[in-house]
């Protein structure tokens, strides 16, 4: 705990304004001024009585804090380094995957800028690795290389106690860390709220634990940046488009037509690809090839997102959860367009398939990675696309098959409450994100109003 016995009282400072007068006890330690404000003189007396009384009785004040160490509660007894370390472990059952890579990439930002003095003796870039490989990942911890242990160690002996927290302008030095990025610009906006999100949970188990009196976070309007769910309508694609992509992608000599059936499943359908990877053939219900009805039904009950080996409890680069934002044993029931039917009853006659494998499989049987598919993505663009399509947001990402899909479904005229029900949405999500994109009803609408008519000619009075 860092403290000093150099203290200097100041006398109160009064300040008359138009409206109100304030009292301003003033100190300083080491050198450094410390102020207090109060709205009156009886409470400003009787602080400054707090410090007069503590110099007297020869005790320390937190240089952290500027108070008496009485003044403060247990935080100057706990190094942040180790309550992070117990924040961690404590949350890695109930989390996933990647909520605990985001936890750990949080910590190590919020570490490093919690550090009494930089690295010398260690790049940078190793502490940073070291931290969030190990330090903040549970599973791994016990497993760190000696040179990793060497620079966790350091890590511990210099990190300030959690009374950092009970100084503003710490926290706002902390806050800055973790809504920038390496280079010193801005995180993006949806960075910065993960990040505290993440550390406001973090306050909260310290308040818990009685490490922390109140959550020191700002809150409140302006407390962190504004963000927009909306969909990106330039990313969204044309049929025109589409049919380019995805037919380079079935002539692709390296498992192009196993890879097209996936694209075309999130084009048709809507789903999420962690939960297209996740589906056996048996989730497919296909009709017969001679029935007039071609329409096919797609069963989702499980997502296996991608997190990487070392964030899974299993070593798996897969993590097997039941579908985003339902009950543990829930399902969803999609329509498949014809078009879709015969593309995966090829897909399995081709494959070989049997009810219990998985639909989409990537080498030897296993899941499909998702390295594969973004490689496989990126080059369909990189051919297809013009040179200013390519630069621009038009399917970047995987996802934005997603996005079509769903965004196509709401301008032919679906009900959003359906759509929701495809996508696995609540209505309140899919409005956010896609109300932006639907297009081509606006005659519809306008003739609609007006139908109601204009208002009524009155008769003229005398």
């Amino acid at each position: 705990m860092d403290t000093t016995y150099n203290v200097k009282i100041w006398k109160t400072a009064v300040y008359r304004g138009k409206t109100k007068t304030t009292h301003t006890v003033r100190w300083e330690l080491d050198g450094k001024e410390w102020r207090a404000p109060f709205s009156t003189k009886a409470l400003a007396d009787a602080f400054r009585s707090e410090l007069v009384s503590a110099t007297r009785r020869g005790e320390a004040f937190s240089l952290a804090t500027g108070r008496p160490v009485s003044h403060q509660s247990g935080a100057s007894a706990v190094n942040w380094y180790d309550f992070a370390v117990q924040f961690v472990d404590a949350q890695w059952h109930r989390t996933g995957g990647n909520n605990r890579k985001n936890t750990a990439k949080a910590l190590m930002a919020t570490t490093v800028a919690l550090l009494r003095t930089p690295p010398s003796a260690f790049r940078p870039v190793d502490v940073r690795t070291a931290l969030r490989e190990y330090a903040f990942n549970t599973r791994r911890r016990e497993d760190a290389p000696p040179e990793v242990a060497v620079i966790l160690k350091w890590v511990e002996r210099n990190t300030l106690t959690m009374a950092a927290w009970e100084d503003p302008a710490k926290v706002d030095d902390v806050l800055r860390a973790v809504g920038s990025k390496l280079d010193g610009t801005r995180a993006a906006a949806s960075s910065v709220k993960r990040n505290r999100r993440i550390l406001n949970v973090a306050m909260g188990y310290a308040v818990k634990h009685k490490v922390l009196r109140a959550n020191p976070l700002p809150k409140g309007r302006g407390a962190a940046p504004k963000t927009s769910s909306a969909v990106d309508k330039r990313s969204l694609l044309n049929p025109e488009q589409a049919a380019r992509l995805l037919g380079w992608v079935r002539r692709r000599p390296r498992g192009g037509q196993r890879l097209h059936a996936f694209f075309a499943t999130l084009y048709y359908a809507g789903p999420r690809p962690e939960e297209v990877v996740a589906m056996k053939v048996a989730d497919v219900r296909l009709p017969d090839e001679s029935a007039v009805d071609q329409w096919c039904e797609l069963l989702f009950h499980t997502a296996q997102p991608e997190v990487g080996k070392n964030w899974t409890d299993d070593g798996g680069i897969h993590e097997e959860r039941g579908l985003k934002g339902r009950a543990a044993d829930d399902t969803r029931v999609v329509p498949g367009h014809p078009s879709l039917t015969g593309i995966l009853r090829q897909h399995i006659k081709a494959e070989g398939l049997t009810p219990g494998d998985l639909l989409f499989q990537g080498e030897k049987g296993s899941m499909l990675a998702g390295s594969v598919i973004r490689r496989a993505w990126r080059s369909a663009r990189t051919d297809v696309l013009t040179p200013e399509e390519f630069a621009s947001p038009l399917g970047k990402r995987v996802y934005d098959l997603r996005h079509t899909c769903l965004t196509n479904w709401l301008n032919d005229g679906i009900p959003p409450a359906q759509v929701a029900e495809w996508a696995g949405n609540s209505v309140p999500v899919l409005l956010a994100v896609y109300a932006r994109s639907i297009s081509g009803q606006l005659g519809d609408l306008k003739q609609r109003i007006l139908a109601r008519g204009d208002l009524p000619e009155l008769p003229e009075t005398g």
